[in-house]
């Protein structure tokens, strides 16, 4: 296995992963292009007509590249696919590529597109394949986690005086709250001490919005955690913090700490 990230000067990210599969071209081809073939491992109801290609869901796309068997290209809305195949041996070097938009979604999209391509392997040597639309939480949490690693990507930045820590989560918002001790959180009171830092001193509450939002103040500045819509199966966790940049490695690792915890 072989994955990759490309971050663009536009600020789009690319995710790139090899496979090699023992089977000829011309049969992967078939595979990644055909719809009767797609829809035993694509995560979508593939449609083609012309160059317009639909998914069932979510906004259509354009094939832009279609060289047989080696390059097959094409758009999911803002987003780009592109597949390449080269001879290898008796087998086939598979290179697949995903453009998109959210850096911080790369592991999920890749956690998602490495349970596809088990499935197109098993597919491709005619064995039962296990659609990925739900390969188990407790699997598709791992994967993300292990894919955050594999991946490099880095949840942290600085920038003057404000640190931000952003980080998709692999279980529901709920979930990540109870875990959180959201539920203890009241305004005019001391934030639960999963909201805060050591070395940081904490104001009282300031806002609270149960499975999505808390505030409070601190001596410098401000501290804000959001749970909002994310890639995959949980929410996108970003925490600011104003006014204390040394903090950064404490935020980083209270929020690490947190995403461990939700695998167990």
């Amino acid at each position: 296995m072989n994955e990759t990230l490309t971050l663009h000067p536009d600020g789009r990210t690319t995710l790139t992963l090899q496979r090699r599969l023992p089977h000829p071209p011309d049969k992967v081809w078939r595979a990644i292009t055909r719809p009767e073939h797609l829809s035993a491992w694509f995560p979508a109801d593939v449609t083609i007509d012309g160059d317009r290609i639909t998914y069932g869901f979510g906004p259509d796309g354009r094939i832009t590249e279609h060289h047989p068997p080696h390059t097959f290209a094409h758009t999911w809305g803002d987003e780009l696919l592109h597949w390449h195949l080269t001879p290898d041996g008796d087998g086939t070097l598979l290179t697949f590529t995903h453009t998109f938009t959210d850096h911080h979604g790369a592991a999920s999209f890749a956690s998602g597109w490495h349970t596809c391509l088990q499935a197109l392997h098993a597919h491709l040597d005619d064995r039962p394949t296990h659609l990925p639309e739900n390969p188990g939480a407790a699997h598709h949490a791992r994967l993300v986690e292990d894919y955050i690693a594999i991946l490099g990507l880095h949840s942290t930045t600085v920038d003057g005086d404000t640190v931000r820590v952003e980080r998709q989560l692999t279980r529901p918002a709920e979930d990540v709250w109870q875990r959180l001790d959201g539920p203890a959180a009241t305004p005019g009171n001391t934030p639960p001490a999963p909201f805060t830092v050591p070395g940081l001193p904490a104001g009282p509450v300031t806002r609270a919005e149960s499975a999505k939002l808390l505030e409070y103040d601190t001596a410098n500045g401000h501290v804000r955690w959001e749970l909002g819509e994310g890639t995959g199966q949980g929410p996108r966790l970003v925490v600011t913090c104003t006014g204390d940049p040394a903090t950064a490695d404490a935020w980083r690792v209270r929020v690490e700490d947190l995403a461990a915890s939700l695998l167990a």
